[in-house]
């Protein structure tokens, strides 16, 4: 099988090829194709992929290119995690947004609808091509703000891209695990909203539910990383526990508060870190994938590092530094390729899975996945305030879908002004103003 994976200059390739690597039944991977725009980034991952190789019988093979065309012709598979406009553009989104007094961060809030107007366009053109290319080939999407990207994909090539996100999967295994759990990947767990704003309302163990006990009891609640950063009070009087993304709408003030008087910001931070790392692992005589082990360690340990501060949370467990969108994307493409029936949390095309919302609504939901893709499965109405919510950053998204299709301004104002953590029309004005000026990627705007 052929995985094209684009934006495969990206720093967390290696983790996609390393997964690959472990996989030794039949009908896996066997060509991997690298796409990128900066040949100078595929050149450095592509070394670190082949000091992962050496010495690994039947390794897939691996080609890169610029020409995206050539990357997606036959593909069976295509990976996309691409970032329009780099590590520079998201540190401008954050520093745009805060200077504004408004949220930053690349999914959530100003700094979110920022790169999804980026990054749409870029992504349809991706879904035509795939749609003429590849016509049979499955998209599994990284990209961020992934939800709503997912979902302007969808429209052209319906469910043959789904949206995968690693979020959910650690939580509930961090979940899992403090239940004491035997095998965390056996519970089932009952989590649903959209991407970077959702609920685990149930986590099932040889068919019962143990979440009650977990939030009536105080010490375990408050053991793991959401009880950290959330609270146990706040979890207990939600009676469920939020992905992670949703302390920056729930402790919004003290969140700015907290990038606005960091050092650097998270964007601004990898920004540097990176461009040390694909200048180190040019050095001849240095060996690639320990440079990448190294930078990658220190990026997992400064993850949410300002919301763990203002929530006194400490430092990240070490049972939590080592990602898992990368095994994510592997169960899926196992699953689909050898139709071997598994259940993944993902993002998808709603199918009246939540009543509140469209069948074309891209949502993140608990997914049966066979060789047919992947089927939503039916969960439970949300409660008032998360539905509330859910609706509104939806609204929001669809406000974006159509500013990139329509190219309008105006649409664009729409879309920041009707965001939860965007609190005022003039801001929202400013933001679009701010945000054409520092990003060449958003002159279609009129």
């Amino acid at each position: 099988m052929k995985l094209t994976i684009l934006g495969g200059g990206g720093f967390r390739v290696p983790l996609v090829y390393g997964a690959l690597l472990t996989d030794r039944a039949e009908g896996r991977v066997t060509e991997v194709v690298l796409h990128d725009l900066d040949a100078g980034r595929l050149s450095a991952v592509a070394r670190v992929l082949a000091e992962q190789a050496a010495g690994v019988l039947d390794a897939p093979a691996v080609t890169a290119t610029t020409d995206l065309d050539e990357a997606l012709t036959g593909a069976d598979f295509v990976f996309s995690a691409i970032r329009v406009g780099g590590l520079e553009g998201r540190a401008n989104d954050e520093r745009v947004a805060l200077a504004e007094g408004v949220l930053g961060q690349e999914t959530v809030g100003a700094g979110g609808i920022a790169y999804g107007l980026r990054t749409v366009p870029v992504a349809v053109d991706i879904a035509r091509r795939v749609a003429r290319l590849a016509p049979d080939a499955w998209v599994i999407n990284f990209t961020n703000p992934a939800g709503l990207v997912t979902e302007a994909m969808s429209r052209h090539l319906g469910d043959r891209v789904i949206g995968i996100c690693d979020s959910p999967v650690g939580l509930g295994r961090r979940i899992a695990r403090v239940l004491g759990a035997a095998n965390p990947r056996e519970a089932w767990i009952d989590y649903v909203g959209l991407n970077h704003l959702g609920w685990v309302r149930g986590l099932h163990i040889a068919g019962r539910d143990e979440l009650p006990r977990l939030l009536a009891d105080p010490d375990l609640l408050g053991s793991f990383e959401e009880g950290k950063l959330f609270g146990v009070d706040w979890l207990q009087s939600l009676g469920a526990i939020p992905n992670e993304y949703l302390h920056y709408y729930y402790f919004n003030r003290e969140a700015v508060r907290s990038y606005q008087q960091a050092e650097k910001t998270r964007g601004a931070f990898l920004r540097d870190q990176q461009a040390h790392f694909y200048e180190a692992v040019t050095d001849p005589g240095a060996r690639a994938l320990d440079v990448w082990d190294r930078t990658r360690a220190e990026r997992e340990a400064t993850y949410m590092s300002e919301n763990r501060e203002t929530a006194g949370a400490g430092e990240r467990d070490a049972d939590d530094l080592s990602g898992g969108y990368e095994k994510v994307a592997l169960a899926l493409m196992r699953a689909i390729a050898r139709d071997e029936r598994t259940t993944l949390i993902l993002n998808v095309r709603n199918r009246g899975t939540l009543s509140v919302l469209d069948g074309e609504a891209v949502i993140e939901v608990p997914c049966l996945v066979d060789a047919n893709g992947a089927h939503p499965v039916a969960v439970a109405p949300l409660p008032d305030h998360a539905t509330g919510l859910v609706c509104a950053v939806k609204a929001v998204e669809r406000e974006v879908l159509a500013a990139a299709g329509s190219a309008s301004r105006t649409t664009a104002v729409k879309a920041f002004a009707l965001h939860p953590l965007v609190d005022s029309v003039n801001v929202a004005r400013r933001l679009v103003e701010g945000y054409t000026e520092v990003h060449p990627g958003l002159a279609y705007l009129k």
